[in-house]
């Protein structure tokens, strides 16, 4: 850290954010007698705290989101120029970077033509609801309106996305809760047995539950499905063999638009420009947040295929006919201006193969981990996206403690490494380390995060 402040004007952050900041789930209780942690500084993978401590940070700014590192110059130097020039004008308006960066990023998905702004994953996510929804009434009269989601995955934190939230404790104390979204079977295999799966073809198993659901709820009546490619903060699941061809064939065959979340794995996260692209599969709308920009300035995209756009102007007589939506901070052109710089770094640094040789070299490095602790059940995950399930019992399977669980992240703070772990969101399943390190990552990186995670498995568990 290079001491720009003194420890006086430091002394002062701490005192004013105790007294005002309301902090993202935290409770704030033991700010009464500690103080909170502040990032004063990142550079690559290490971010340093108003004590000067060094930590490593194996998830990406806490949510997976700083895919291409701290402290890129040229991201803000290309933020910089843009707001200098022109900063905003909403988004009934087109801007220079909005319209380059859709073209840069479309031409990475080839099903996928049209691109919509906003300023946040949930945000993202409401647009496309609203977009089935108003198809609904544009095509069906309004009977194909319920949304299809999956138990385990996250779409965001309003009232709509927490409708289609399979985190129950992530939804608890906020309802009653948006009608018309109704929820489907998790696809981790691993947990087959809790499910009363059969041993073979699990996939395809999970696929057809959801058609089950289809078929309980009526096929006239469900317009979409919403689902992240690799479930994040439920447990990091990897989808099962075959699942994922059989999903796009239901969608198909009873005409219901498959809405994909990239917020997390979109932009890189697990080799790939998107997390879909890892299983051949063709969206109708796929939403991104996160590593868009890094982090480096706020943005969300909704992207869609040109057949859905044309829903939209079918009928230029019809005042209600285009999608009546705004997002005031989608018209920032710092968002997409940042994107840009974001994808050049990738492509010209070759990040997308370094996150596929380092998500398989920290993969067999967790194996590792796993044949040293009993307490690890299974590793799992794509590029640099990974989980550690952690089980009180190997042969039961039976999920390790929530608080034991979260004694290993704190162990590994100690220590100067930063991972993350499914909390207060699955009952009885938040059980799962997670690690998200920037596509820059190193095998040293890779090291130093397993070797303090290996200690405090076993510090925590003996």
């Amino acid at each position: 850290m290079d001491g720009t402040l003194s420890q006086n004007d430091l002394s002062h952050v701490v005192e004013a954010d105790k007294a005002h900041v309301w902090h993202h789930l935290i409770q704030h209780k033991p700010f009464e007698t500690n103080d909170p942690n502040i990032i004063v500084e990142g550079k690559g993978m290490r971010v340093w705290n108003q004590n000067g401590k060094e930590h490593l940070d194996a998830v990406s700014g806490g949510v997976w989101t700083v895919n291409v590192g701290y402290g890129r110059e040229s991201i803000a130097k290309a933020v910089y120029d843009q707001i200098l020039k022109m900063n905003y004008f909403a988004g009934s308006a087109g801007s220079i970077p909005g319209a380059l960066f859709a073209e840069k990023l479309l031409a990475k998905m080839p099903n996928q033509s049209r691109m919509y702004y906003c300023n946040s994953g949930s945000e993202a996510n409401e647009k496309a609801f609203k977009m089935i929804r108003q198809i609904a009434h544009k095509r069906y009269g309004g009977a194909k309106h319920k949304i299809l989601y999956r138990d385990r995955d996250y779409h965001g934190t309003t009232i709509a996305t927490l409708s289609a939230g399979g985190q129950d404790e992530r939804g608890a104390q906020y309802g009653p809760y948006t009608p018309g979204f109704v929820r489907v079977p998790h696809c981790l295999e691993y947990r087959a047995g809790d499910q009363g799966a059969p041993t073979e073809n699990y996939g395809e198993w999970a696929a057809d539950q959801i058609e089950q659901v289809i078929l309980r709820e009526g096929p006239d009546t469900v317009g979409g499905l919403c689902l992240e490619p690799v479930t994040a903060g439920g447990g990091v699941i990897t989808p099962p063999t075959g699942y994922w061809q059989k999903v796009q064939e239901i969608c198909r065959k009873y005409d219901i638009l498959l809405h994909i979340d990239e917020v997390v794995c979109g932009v890189g996260r697990t080799g790939k420009w998107f997390g879909y692209q890892q299983f051949g599969i063709e969206p109708d709308m796929v939403t991104m947040a996160k590593g868009v920009a890094s982090g480096y300035a706020a943005i969300a995209c909704l992207t869609t295929t040109e057949e859905v756009f044309e829903m939209f102007k079918d009928d230029a007589s019809d005042p209600m006919n285009y999608f009546r939506d705004i997002s005031t901070f989608g018209g920032c052109t710092a968002g997409p201006a940042a994107a840009i710089e974001n994808m050049r770094i990738i492509e010209d640094e070759g990040l997308l193969d370094n996150c596929a040789d380092m998500g398989a070299y920290m993969l067999g490095r967790l194996g590792e981990l796993q044949d040293k602790h009993a307490v690890i059940g299974q590793v799992r995950g794509k590029g640099l996206f990974l989980g550690a399930e952690l089980v009180a019992d190997r042969d039961t399977r039976a999920p390790a403690a929530e608080k034991l669980v979260q004694a290993v992240v704190g162990d590994c703070m100690k220590q100067g490494v930063i991972i993350g772990a499914t909390n207060r969101s699955v009952p009885g399943y938040n059980n799962t380390l997670c690690f998200s390190p920037a596509l820059i990552a190193t095998r040293d990186d890779i090291d130093q995060i397993v070797e303090a995670v290996d200690g405090a498995l076993s510090r925590t568990f003996g």
